[in-house]
């Protein structure tokens, strides 16, 4: 009886551990985008003030901008799209967080060969990752201390 109390304890207690997120009535800022080349993948990190509050991933062969519709120029085969709800690279007074391109070419990398910004407005940012190896896995997910949320993407053919 006492190990079963034990560990429904312990799962109780997994599920309210705390993860740094934006408040209700702010949001996960972005202070700056790194970039590394890694033994079968190439890693994106955005360095973030807070976690975004939720993402959605999207395989596309093309992007817009959130606001305009205009077409969002990403090289590569491939494009990996996410919004993160939210994100943004502003601070509570618009002033921005994040000073860096907002569409540029990586340096040292080989199959990611464009990262773009395809939404930032009312804490919701997009970022666009166009990468060359069209068979190409990824995935996104977020660490904490620093706060920041990882892209990889691995190419097992190149």
């Amino acid at each position: 009886m006492k190990k079963r109390l034990g560990a429904v304890l312990l799962a109780v207690g997994a599920v309210f551990t705390f993860v740094p997120v934006a408040s209700a009535d702010g949001h996960a800022e972005l202070t700056n985008i790194r970039t590394g080349k890694h033994d079968g993948f190439e890693r994106i990190v955005l360095d973030m003030n807070g976690l975004p509050s939720n993402s959605m991933s999207r395989e596309a062969g093309e992007v817009t901008n959130c606001g305009s519709g205009d077409p969002v120029a990403v090289p590569g085969n491939e494009i990996l799209e996410t919004m993160f709800h939210g994100a943004a690279s502003y601070d509570e007074n618009f002033d921005p967080t994040y000073t860096g391109p907002r569409n540029f070419v990586p340096q040292g990398l080989t199959n990611v060969k464009g990262i773009a910004f395809t939404c930032d407005f009312e804490a919701t940012m997009g970022i666009a990752v166009g990468y060359a190896d069209r068979d190409s896995w990824h995935k996104v997910f977020t660490l904490t201390n620093p706060d920041r949320v990882v892209i990889d993407v691995y190419s097992f053919g190149s």
